[in-house]
């Protein structure tokens, strides 16, 4: 199973993801549910990616682990609204994941 933080700071704003764990839904390299959260989480990552006031740390490190967290160099209503964005699509693409492998996906929210 793949275990999912999320980890919020005020006013709703992403500030961590963690993704942990094999889904299993099929062999190592074909599993299209952790295919699922790898596209979520590193499109996430990307976006993040582009904004000079996020400082971004992504780990990547070891097959079955991909996390971020953010830190905001400079606070505007663009890098709230982008990380609140960021945040909403994470917590629904994997609410959906979820929802239709209940058995290889599992959400946590802090």
């Amino acid at each position: 199973m793949t275990s999912i933080t999320l980890s919020y700071g005020k006013n709703g704003v992403i500030k961590k993801c963690q993704a942990n764990g094999h889904a299993d839904f099929s062999k190592k390299g074909t599993d299209i549910v952790c295919a699922a959260i790898t596209i979520l989480v590193r499109t996430a990552m990307q976006v993040l990616s582009h904004n000079e006031d996020v400082f971004l740390i992504a780990d990547a490190s070891s097959r079955g682990s991909l996390s971020f967290s953010v830190e905001v160099k400079t606070e505007n209503p663009e890098t709230e609204a982008q990380l609140k964005c960021i945040g909403d699509f994470l917590r629904t693409g994997i609410l959906a994941l979820t929802k239709e492998f209940p058995k290889n996906v599992i959400l946590m929210e802090e």
